[in-house]
């Protein structure tokens, strides 16, 4: 699995999210900005996240990620302080 293959399955189920996706070799950094996560603690947002990748982990097709889901507020405000 590429970047660009795990970006369209996570556009799928983020469909109003921005997402950004880096990495190869099935090791990936995740950005997905969608005001979803909103009310959410970090774990409940990995959970969201993993979900569409859970097939894609036990294939081995994907084997690590570092995911980054925030709200479209919290990004505005990452971004104002260059994080």
């Amino acid at each position: 699995m590429n970047s660009e293959q795990l970006t369209e399955v996570l556009k799928t189920a983020f469909p109003e999210a921005e997402v950004v996706v880096s990495g190869q070799a099935g090791k990936f950094d995740l950005r997905i900005v969608d005001d979803k996560f909103e009310g959410k603690r970090t774990v409940g947002r990995q959970q969201l996240v993993y979900a569409p990748l859970n097939e894609y982990i036990a294939s081995g097709a994907v084997h690590a990620v570092t995911i980054r889901a925030m709200t479209k507020e919290e990004w505005r405000k990452a971004s104002l302080f260059g994080a």
